[in-house]
């Protein structure tokens, strides 16, 4: 596509097809979804402060902005991590390609990355599908029944699986591990990371990756082991 050409394309097809552009797409909502988790791990938290918070927590969740809020703030959370997906794919592509003119050691070191991207990100897309069927949708018919009667409730009992808390905690421990070094890029990406805070942000990084972490994987790992909530 020549400079000509791109011009006349509207500006939302000129950032799509821009790696510049692409990758201000990743960070920008690389900002949400590392805001959101933050949120959510916080609300989530108050499962340890009893059935009664962690309930009004639900409640308020479920009847903000007259139910229309929760539905809202869902769909711009799968809008941004659509385009997450999508234009971290296109660049990871993109630089595939650059690299086949590399030795033939980088590019099987390359290959060698991109297939544990692949299966981690598959791992953790399964996941994200896996939560909303579990405790958003309730495809459970006793879960859906207890969540009627207690949100919290309907947690402790859908962590008694040991199953379901691997599946959870191998997800955790891949979504942190992408974040340690997603956050990095993100403001790499941004221009807030300059030679004087890179180390500061690489550590700020790390251990906002390893709080998400601790936080989420203590809630499963407390009930199933020791019986929290019972």
């Amino acid at each position: 596509m020549n400079s000509s050409s791109c011009c006349k394309l509207p500006i939302i097809s000129r950032i799509w097809h821009s790696t510049i552009g692409k990758k201000l797409l990743v960070a920008l909502t690389g900002v949400v979804l590392t805001l959101f988790l933050a949120g959510h791990l916080g609300g989530n938290m108050l499962i340890y402060a009893g059935p009664e918070a962690f309930d009004a927590y639900a409640e308020f969740l479920h009847h903000m902005l007259h139910g229309a809020g929760i539905w809202i703030f869902r769909v711009v959370l799968l809008t941004c991590l659509i385009i997450h997906v999508a234009a971290t794919i296109s660049l990871t592509r993109r630089n595939k390609t650059a690299r086949q003119s590399y030795e033939n050691k980088a590019v099987i070191q390359a290959k060698k990355s991109s297939l544990i991207m692949v299966w981690s990100g598959l791992t953790i897309l399964a996941f994200v599908i896996f939560h909303i069927l579990h405790f958003t949708v309730r495809t459970d018919p006793e879960l859906a029944r207890i969540a009627a009667e207690s949100p919290h409730q309907m947690v402790i009992v859908g962590f008694q699986n040991w199953l379901v808390v691997l599946f959870y905690v191998v997800a955790m421990t891949l979504l942190c591990s992408h974040l340690s070094h997603g956050v990095q890029s993100m403001f790499q990406t941004l221009g807030l990371r300059s030679n004087k805070s890179a180390g500061m942000l690489d550590v700020l990084s790390i251990g906002y990756a390893i709080v998400i972490w601790v936080g989420f994987v203590s809630i499963p790992v407390s009930i199933l082991l020791f019986n929290f909530g019972s």
